[in-house]
């Protein structure tokens, strides 16, 4: 039956449209059609305008990022990014004429004007694009989404759109990790530990990671520090589980500090405290003492909730210095939506041109795909989404201290959709030429290759909801790393000295001295063997574990 309303579906979509240029999708066969779209139902539609200059932002962002360059630290302006990424006046002109022949009047929804948002009912929109919008069930998740198959876009307006979402993207909700989830009993309060091996084999803790890493303990104390936290999916964290959180692990702190909750597309604001957004605040808050903090609850779970987030921070004068996100996407979903992924990784360029240090977690199950408990079908390892982007920082996991190796279900790989930056060539080239014929044909080996750098992720004692449990995975890394850098930056600022932005370039070219290199381990996933772990740079813990004491030197002789 399903097999069948497909073909149906496709025979529409190639004989139904406006005159202009036809785009036309077989969706992958875990998504399956249900039933046509209620002609009434509202949907919002998200259309990209093209930049006008959007390697003139690349460049830009390298020559800020680059410690060799003349203008390192030199941070963009508001006015001066979204000069790169403002559409020219004939796409507007073009593409709000169209939409206004049809009485459909957009919304400019980016600050720079390249992203339009319009909600019309269903049947405006297969008017509008010749589309057959329709019911589909995301097998694997058993979610639902609304999507058509084929749209038509006329001639004069197809080369002023770069996308319009959701239309033909056939990419999956963003999901929960499926961390273990143990109840435990924690230590008793207040006593300094003497045995960090034995007691953090147990559980890792705030103290671990001070200890560990060389992570000062006391609170931050720059003005104009901050760090972002990222929650979808209805995540959101309590004060109530961070002071007692504080009261555990960090009795050294006599004023426990607070966050903030921001909400974006109606994201939560209160609740029980649930899994990732603890995880998140309490080591963020708990491990970057003192730097103001800020949870960005957003409401829609999809790639159009990510781009908002970031379209919410570039309208801000002031941006969070570090934003840390522990969801993410399967890069495969984005295959055919380069567009979109294009889109999406540009808008953090954008941030980090502008002086922000984007994390995001590497994905918890090895050579493929996000979670921990993801279908098996595929043949080729599975990349996730967005850690290819090449203009942030991807954050694998580590286990263990005596010694400290690569936790096995640390995400990573090799994009299929971006190239490798020339940042990351000489530690790449080198990690493949010592790998050889193992796992030919498995990867692209000219793609983005990700994590860039990786923490602890294993045990991390976590106070959800009055209870305490041990949770796992990247997304208990990504927060742990950018809290790292949140206090470089706090160093930097009191010194006089911008916040260190994009850190890439400064890894991959003179980082490596810093970071604690993982050499034993690999990252096996759906039966696959996986990456081993290397001398330098490997696809499972990128570059290493921070040093934060050799970090702060580094970067504090930098010459910005």
């Amino acid at each position: 039956m399903a097999v069948s309303f497909l073909v149906a579906l496709l025979v529409a979509a190639l004989s139904v449209g406006v005159h202009g240029r036809q785009t036309t999708v077989v969706p992958r066969s875990k998504f399956v059609p249900l039933r046509p779209a209620s002609s009434t139902l509202s949907i919002q539609l998200t259309l990209a305008l093209p930049p006008t200059d959007v390697d003139g932002l690349h460049a830009a962002l390298y020559d800020v990022s680059d410690p060799k360059s003349p203008n390192y630290g030199k941070h963009l302006s508001k006015s001066e990014v979204e000069a790169f990424v403002a559409p020219k006046p004939d796409s507007v002109k073009a593409v709000t004429d169209w939409l206004t022949q049809h009485s459909v009047h957009p919304e400019v929804v980016s600050s720079s004007g390249d992203m339009l948002r319009i909600e019309i009912p269903v049947s405006k929109a297969n008017s509008l694009l010749g589309a057959n919008y329709t019911e589909f069930e995301d097998k694997t998740s058993g979610t639902t989404l609304v999507r058509t198959l084929s749209i038509s876009v006329p001639d004069d307006v197809e080369p002023h759109l770069k996308f319009i979402y959701p239309t033909t993207q056939f990419i999956s909700a963003t999901t929960r990790e499926k961390s273990s989830f143990q109840v435990v009993t924690p230590p008793a309060l207040a006593h300094k530990r003497q045995t960090l091996p034995q007691i953090c084999s147990v559980d890792v803790d705030p103290e671990c990671l001070e200890d560990f890493y060389h992570i000062p303990a006391a609170p931050a104390t720059a003005s104009g520090n901050s760090l972002g936290v990222s929650a979808y999916l209805d995540e959101i964290a309590t004060e109530a589980d961070l002071d007692l959180f504080f009261l555990a692990f960090r009795p050294d702190v006599t004023t426990i500090p607070d966050f903030s909750i921001v909400s974006v597309d109606n994201g939560v604001t209160s609740g029980n405290g649930t899994l990732e957004a603890s995880l998140d605040i309490q080591y963020t808050v708990g491990v970057a003492t003192g730097v103001p903090t800020t949870l960005y609850s957003v409401g829609q779970p999809t790639a159009q909730g990510f781009i908002d987030l970031v379209n919410f921070l570039l309208a801000l004068d002031e941006l969070p210095l570090v934003l840390t996100t522990s969801y993410g996407f399967n890069e495969v979903d984005f295959e055919g939506a380069e567009d979109l992924a294009n889109t999406f990784c540009d808008a953090y360029a954008q941030l980090g041109a502008r002086g922000t240090s984007v994390f995001f977690c590497s994905g918890d199950n090895g050579v493929y795909s996000f979670s921990f408990n993801s279908t098996c079908d595929a043949t080729t390892f599975g990349p996730t989404f967005p850690s290819g982007c090449p203009f942030l920082t991807s954050v694998g996991g580590t286990q263990g201290f005596t010694p400290e190796v690569a936790a096995p279900f640390s995400g990573g790989g090799f994009s299929n959709i971006f190239a490798r930056p020339d940042y990351q060539s000489t530690a790449v080239e080198g990690y493949l030429d010592a790998l050889g014929g193992t796992n030919a044909g498995l990867f692209n080996s000219t793609g983005r290759a990700f994590p860039d750098v990786s923490a602890q992720s294993v045990n991390f004692i976590t106070r959800i909801n009055g209870v305490f449990g041990l949770l796992e995975g990247t997304s208990a890394s990504t927060p742990t790393f950018a809290s790292v850098v949140a206090l470089l930056n706090d160093a930097l600022l009191n010194a006089g000295k911008p916040p260190l932005g994009f850190i890439n370039p400064l890894l991959y070219s003179q980082g490596a001295v810093a970071l604690n290199d993982i050499t034993s381990g690999s990252n096996p996933g759906c039966g696959a063997q996986g990456f081993p772990t290397m001398e330098g740079w490997d696809p499972v813990t990128g570059l290493g574990t921070p040093d934060f004491e050799k970090l702060l030197a580094l970067v504090m002789g930098l010459s910005a």
